[in-house]
């Protein structure tokens, strides 16, 4: 385990100077690391841009291995390696053992667990509910997944069970806590999700493609982990019903995580369209960039999700989005997508077609999702955070000075497991 402050004129060290140092907010910045994820994104945001819009508090960031060093220069951040797993058992049961978190104030937890044990108040950022909802749209095959679901399953509640704050990236998030747990919906705040300034329009509107074997084709672009709930299966199924008798056309397949292409190749081959699917496992930001801008448009059907950063990210490069009419992803693309029912391979199948057909309905999309684009700020999702983190220690002062402990939401009876 390693401590710095990320500026040499930073303050001492992590109990501050002088009697009564500036609160102490310990943020869980694990996720930022070398493999893209939509919670990495998150978490980036925080760092960014918390620490400038708070400069009376200090942040204590933990961070992997593998990430960038130092991950802020603000003269108000701490920054402390640590080896274990974000969400590992580790972290779920043993964190406030394995790292010194005495001196911390607030806790966030951006990545919808809360471990066991911190006794200073905690936000948690819940992005979804999944694993309490349709615990089978998340889980990996076998008994990897059942442990998987267990463990997701007993953070979130205790979660929502004992955060003072819990902070959700979209209304349909918060609506979902509802149903589950109405005392918690109570402390939910909406902190709702941005997307990158360098996600962006680029100055060819037919970039070249780092994608082998598309040889000048028009393609349908899908991007996102291999999990049951991104239903890569009915995207294929909705490419073939479009674009079956069409060569011209393929079908990019980005999949970040998951071993995608050894489970949906046999399903294309099928639906005679297998030398017209093309999978990629990983490609570079800027890659990533490339190819929203040169898609006829995104296909992203899924059953169900916290956010959906591809809908944002397609936005903001002006490709032309086809999602579901379910769970956040309308409220992520306001008017600038057509919505599907994703359980119809052949109405996501039509509203493909339209968008390749009719130059009119494609552009009108591409300028609707630029503006939508450009209302998700990655500023304003900070700025709702400092909102709670100065709202939660606020609560603790007024408490203290009480002598009644932590306060909101109040804890004593609470079992701490």
């Amino acid at each position: 385990m390693s401590e710095r402050f990320s500026s040499a004129s930073s303050r001492g060290d992590i109990a501050g100077t002088g009697p009564s140092p500036p609160p102490l907010v310990c943020i869980d910045c694990r996720y930022i690391r070398n493999r893209p994820s939509g919670i990495g994104e998150v978490v980036q945001a925080l760092v960014d841009h918390v620490p400038g819009l708070a400069p009376e508090l200090r942040f204590l960031l933990l961070k992997h291995p593998e990430a960038p060093a130092p991950l802020s220069d603000s003269p108000n951040v701490i920054e402390r390696t640590i080896g274990f797993a974000t969400n590992g058992p580790a972290t779920m049961w043993l964190m406030s053992q394995l790292t010194d978190l005495s001196a911390v104030d607030l806790f966030h937890g951006p990545s919808n667990i809360q471990p066991f044990g911190l006794r200073m108040p905690c936000i948690t950022t819940v992005h979804d509910v999944m694993w309490l909802k349709h615990p089978d749209w998340a889980a990996r095959p076998g008994w990897r997944g059942h442990i998987d679901g267990a463990f997701y399953r007993h953070g979130i509640r205790r979660a929502l069970r004992r955060s003072a704050r819990i902070a959700t990236v979209s209304d349909a998030t918060r609506r979902e806590i509802a149903t589950i747990d109405p005392a918690a919906a109570a402390r939910t705040v909406v902190t709702r999700s941005g997307v990158a300034a360098d996600f962006r329009r680029l100055p060819d509107p037919q970039p070249s493609s780092p994608v082998v074997g598309l040889n000048g084709r028009r393609y349908i672009l899908t991007v996102g982990q291999f999990a049951p709930y991104k239903n890569h299966v009915g995207a294929i199924k909705a490419f073939a019903a479009a674009f079956g008798d069409d060569p011209g056309v393929v079908m990019v397949m980005v999949q970040r995580q998951g071993d995608g292409a050894s489970t949906l190749a046999p399903r294309a081959a099928a639906l005679g369209v297998a030398d017209r699917v093309l999978f990629m496992p990983h490609v570079d930001r800027e890659q990533l960039i490339a190819l929203y801008n040169g898609a006829l448009a995104l296909c992203h059907p899924s059953f169900y999700e916290g956010f959906g950063n591809p809908i944002a990210e397609a936005a903001a490069c002006g490709c032309p989005v086809v999602t579901s009419n379910l769970s956040a992803m309308p409220e992520v693309a306001a008017d600038a997508a057509l919505l599907i029912d994703p359980y119809d391979s052949a109405d996501i199948g039509r509203a493909l077609r339209r968008i390749a057909d009719d130059p009119a309905l494609a552009e009108s999309l591409r300028q609707h999702g630029l503006a939508r684009a450009a209302t998700l700020s990655w500023s304003s999702f900070a700025a709702a955070n400092v909102a709670l983190y100065r709202d939660v220690l606020a609560t603790q002062r007024t408490s203290l000075a009480k002598g009644s402990g932590v306060g909101l939401p109040d804890l004593t009876s609470v079992p701490l497991g």
